[in-house]
């Protein structure tokens, strides 16, 4: 069974549903399944230090889900723009999975939410694509051959599947939004099945 790598990071529990409907769609793609994983919060105190289990959600991603995966699906809540800083951080730290060409050739996607519909959904996903080009990996998008795509009031572009949270928070996702988020997990599991098979 190949393994498709779900890494996020969820501060009000948003970014976490759309992986959970990602997930769904990575199943429905026979032969492949989902890993999914999280990085710890930061903090500006030296002292403060994360459990190396988290109380709630999945596990703390590790080196080796990065070597095993097939592909990856990576996603983060927008901050002024960009993606959140425990992601920036965990990123920052893949030297050696850069040196070693641990994602090269493999197929990625990003998610990502925001509070307003305007609020930098975009050029957060944008922000992600761009380690992940320098890591190797092959970019899947989120085609308007999807219709829910053209349909979507709320969440949803062409660079990978968002959810607008409104200013309260709320990580129930439209109907749109999980269409959406259901056909990039089966796209990325696609894709990674067949670039698999042509190495």
């Amino acid at each position: 069974m190949q393994e498709i790598l779900v890494l996020y990071y969820s501060h009000r529990g948003s970014v976490r549903a759309l992986a959970e409907q990602i997930v769904r769609g990575i199943h429905q793609v026979p032969g492949v399944a989902a890993r999914v994983r999280t990085v710890p919060k930061v903090s500006a105190l030296c002292e403060a230090v994360e459990a190396d289990i988290p109380a709630d959600g999945p596990p703390y991603v590790e080196a080796c889900d990065l070597e095993a995966c097939v592909g990856l699906a990576l996603g983060s809540p927008t901050r002024f723009g960009n993606m959140a800083a425990p992601m920036k951080y965990f990123l920052d730290g893949l030297a050696s999975e850069w040196v070693n060409g641990t994602l090269a050739g493999k197929p990625a996607c990003v998610f990502s939410s925001s509070a307003s519909q305007h609020g930098g959904q975009e050029s957060t996903l944008l922000s992600m694509m761009l380690p992940l080009l320098h890591h190797g990996m092959v970019l899947v998008g989120l085609p308007y051959t999807e219709a829910a795509l053209n349909r979507t009031r709320s969440g949803g572009t062409p660079y990978g599947v968002t959810h607008v949270a409104g200013t309260d928070g709320i990580a129930l996702l439209s109907e749109e939004e999980i269409v959406l988020a259901q056909a990039q997990g089966r796209r990325l599991a696609t894709v990674a099945r067949k670039l698999a098979v042509a190495q």
